[in-house]
């Protein structure tokens, strides 16, 4: 099987994605409804609802902090699911690749929580 015929399938998804984007954005770009600029529009707002306090007041970053965590423990469940189904065929040494790496991630989740990232205190 040649170097083409094997990569060929995911060149023509990444070529039709990259269609589809592009004529989405066209789309949205030439024939959506073009306000001009208000006061409104350049308010800041959160969640919908006006800010109050000032700028220089330095804000939380619990909430944030807390969605990476989640990002990497998403990933790390992205990296279990193709390993789990390809168990049998990775052997023994595929087994302590994995479980390296699960403790990896332990190690990281007992940091975080006994650094306090997991408490949800305002």
């Amino acid at each position: 099987m040649s170097l083409f015929a094997t990569y060929a399938p995911m060149f023509l998804m990444l070529a039709t994605a990259a269609a589809l984007a592009s004529v989405f954005y066209g789309a949205a770009t030439f024939l959506g409804r073009h306000k001009k600029p208000s006061p409104e529009k350049y308010a800041p707002f959160e969640c919908g609802s006006e800010s109050s306090g000032g700028r220089h007041i330095k804000s939380s970053v619990k909430f944030y902090l807390t969605a990476i965590i989640f990002v990497v423990f998403d990933i790390e469940a992205v990296f279990v699911y193709p390993w789990a189904i390809h168990f049998r065929d990775l052997g023994w040494l595929g087994l302590g690749e994995m479980m390296s790496f699960l403790a990896v991630v332990v190690v990281a989740l007992v940091y975080i929580w006994r650094k306090g990232a997991l408490e949800w205190e305002t």
